[in-house]
């Protein structure tokens, strides 16, 4: 009977008794001496996954593998046999009738199951993943392994803003020279008076104010990188996974060092504990304050900045000296700020006739967002108008006499909320900057 016929014979017997190990690996041993050895490892490699230390079928997979001769000691079909003298002089035997040393061995393959760096054919499967399937499979709802920092990436940027960009602001400004700028570009004053290159700052004002144009701001003036931060970054379903991510977050700032963090919405991770129901939130809130002290790794050359509508949301814990310790407001910009944001949203835009003055002095309470959708609403009237008339004409004054009566500043109800929290919850001075805007307007 041809070799064929006996192959087609076994198939249709394993077929029929698929868990008949041994006949499956007698199969395999013949699927090898016929050159196929494609089909072979499929049984090979059911074999091994029934008895992953079974030595025949590790032998039949080496060899499939390898596409050598068989192992020795080992026959082509797979069963034992008594081989050749096997004492120290059994390796420089030539082989019977060649006259010839052995055929060298087979290159070396992945650890074979049961060796120390193997996980139960990990490395067999990876390999064979297009001809043998899996053994497990892993449900729908499993989350999906932890492989560790490389499977997390963030985005440090290169800001290539500075606080030239930044309309406005002195005060802000100067206040930033004094705690981070200034000590950066003196390091021999600064090794001289010990002033530390850690440190926090939180921006607290209206919503679209610039906080957070302000932070790349600064990080561009350092020529530090920057990195932002903000609840969606942090927050995993998993238990522990949200601390975990936020402690990477951290030490990636400290391995780009000299690097401007900046959190978002810092009052959503550091929310008042006392207020916080869920535990969840809770720790996250306790590894935020370890990682501003540098429990876990050295802060230095990291700056803090964080951002945030609701400072009295914020926990106190956090502004404590060493952590977010200094506090600046953010207010909706002055005059010379507004002129040069609506410079800024009008230099690329045909305009003629426009009164800057006219519209500054009509937007007091409107926030730099504000003054960039006034410019955006104006160019649109505009734009409508020369598709009805049919012709093309520039964005005049009358465009904005009109979007002004449309754009209401958004600063309004903030400033609402914020006055009740300057007279009734103002007992440690945070909001004594805050109180004094509002009196000089005229609000209290």
């Amino acid at each position: 009977m041809s070799s064929d016929s006996v192959i087609d014979s076994l198939t249709s017997a394993v077929n029929a008794s698929p868990q008949d190990v041994p006949l499956r690996l007698h199969l395999a041993g013949l699927l090898l001496d016929a050159g196929r050895p494609a089909e072979a490892i499929a049984h090979v490699g059911q074999a091994l996954a029934s008895n992953p230390a079974d030595p025949q079928a590790q032998a039949l997979m080496q060899r499939a593998l390898g596409g050598g001769a068989p192992a020795p000691g080992t026959p082509a079909s797979g069963t034992p046999a008594p081989g050749p003298a096997t004492g120290p002089d059994a390796a420089a035997e030539p082989a019977a009738g060649t006259g010839a040393a052995a055929d060298p061995p087979p290159p070396a393959r992945p650890p074979r199951p049961g060796q120390p760096g193997d996980d139960s054919l990990a490395a067999y499967e990876q390999e064979l993943a297009d001809v043998v399937p899996p053994r497990f499979s892993p449900a729908g709802d499993q989350p999906e392994p932890v492989t560790g920092d490389a499977d997390r990436m963030f985005d440090v940027e290169v800001s290539t803003v500075r606080l030239g960009d930044v309309g406005g602001m002195t005060e802000v400004k100067e206040r930033l020279e004094l705690a981070f700028l200034g000590p950066l570009r003196n390091p021999e004053l600064r090794k001289l008076y010990g002033k530390s290159l850690r440190g926090g700052l939180m921006l607290y004002g209206p919503p679209g104010c610039g906080k957070t144009f302000l932070a790349k701001a600064i990080a561009g003036e350092m020529g530090a990188k920057f990195i932002s931060l903000s609840i969606v970054d942090v927050l995993d379903m998993w238990i522990g996974n949200s601390e975990r991510n936020l402690h990477e977050l951290f030490q990636t700032a400290r391995r780009s060092a000299p690097c401007v963090l900046f959190l978002d919405e810092v009052d959503a991770l550091g929310h008042k504990r006392s207020k916080v129901t869920s535990s969840g939130m809770r720790t996250i809130g306790n590894q935020l304050l370890a990682e501003l002290d540098g429990v876990e790794g050295n802060n230095e050359g990291v700056f803090v900045l964080a951002a945030t509508n609701t400072p009295w949301d914020v926990d106190p814990a956090l502004r404590r000296p060493g952590r977010l310790d200094r506090v600046v407001l953010v207010l909706p910009p002055d005059a010379p700020a507004r002129t040069s944001i609506l410079e800024y949203h009008l230099r690329e835009r045909p305009i003629a006739n426009i009164d800057i003055r006219r519209i500054v002095a009509a937007t007091e309470d409107f926030s730099g967002a504000d003054l960039a959708h006034l410019c955006e609403s104006a160019a649109e009237y505009a734009m409508a108008d020369s598709i009805r008339r049919g012709e093309v004409r520039m964005i005049e004054q009358r465009d904005f006499d009109r979007a002004l009566k449309d754009v209401r500043p958004s600063t309004k109800p903030w400033f609402a909320t914020a006055r009740n929290v300057a007279m009734f919850a103002n007992e440690g001075g945070m909001y004594d900057d805050l109180v004094g805007y509002l009196k000089r307007r005229k609000l209290i």
